[in-house]
This record gives structure tokens, sequence and C-alpha cells, in this order.
């Protein structure tokens, strides 16, 4: 038996999955990976440049994935590693790589930008105050898990 709450998950659940094939037929558009799409969206996000951290944080991708792609982005010249101190790295856009995210994820961002703009400030602030708050409590749930 479903009860209204669980036909709500299934909503939100069918929705994320939506948007997120949304997002994969981008990158196909693109001619890159999904992985790569994301990593090239976060350092755009960041400025150009990303504690490599950071981009395993934002991005939600394994260590192992984020590593595999960033070896193959620095292969092709599109990102350089810099160290910032100790251990820590900082993943950096080279000149042909602010050319490629400039062809592909900043046309995505610029997208997001529009949608946003299309929105009532009063919606974009409670569709961002309700997606952080189910982050958290969902974080704190999963924290709890044994």
């Amino acid at each position: 038996m479903k009860t209204e709450s669980s036909n709500n998950l299934k909503r939100y659940n069918n929705l994320i999955g939506e948007i997120e094939s949304v997002y994969h037929d981008v990158s196909l558009k693109f001619g890159i990976s999904d992985s790569v799409s994301k990593i090239i969206y976060t350092i755009c996000d960041n400025g150009g440049k990303c504690l490599l951290g950071e981009v395993r944080r934002l991005t939600g991708l394994s260590k192992q994935t984020v590593n595999s792609a960033i070896r193959n982005l620095e292969k092709e010249d599109v990102v350089y590693l810099k160290a910032v101190d100790g251990k820590t790295k900082e993943v950096c856009f080279t000149q042909k790589g602010c050319e490629f995210a400039e062809k592909t994820a900043m046309r995505l961002i610029r997208i997001e930008n529009e949608i946003f703009d299309s929105w009532d400030a009063e919606d974009v602030e409670t569709y961002l105050r309700l997606t952080d708050r189910f982050l958290m409590c969902l974080t704190d749930k999963a924290d709890g898990l044994q």
C-alpha cells in the first residue's frame, strides 16, 4: 500500500532521474562523458580552478573516476594540477581548457542561469532553501546508518 509520502518520493526520484538524463544528453551533444562534463562544470563554477578534493565532493564522483578523468584531461592539455600545500592539489584550466569549457560547461551554465532568471526570485529562493534542507536532513540520516 502506497502512502502520500512514498508517492512524493517516487515523484522526486523520477524528477531527479529525468534531470540527470537531460544532463547526460547534453554531455553526449558535447561529445564528452558525464564524469568529464561534471568535472569541467565544477571547475567553471569555481572560477577556472578548484581544489581536487572539492571536485570530488561537488561532483559526487568517486575518487578513482575523478583521478582517471583528470589524468585524461591533463593528457589533452585541458587541465593541469598545481600543488597548493602539502598533499593538496588544485585543478586548473589551461588556455585550451578555458576554450573547451566555453564550448561546453559554460553553455550549460548560461542555460541554467536563464532558467533561474526567468523564475520569480522568491521561487528560486524557496527551491534552493528546500533543496538545501533536504540535503542536510538526508546527510544527517545517512550519517546515522550502520
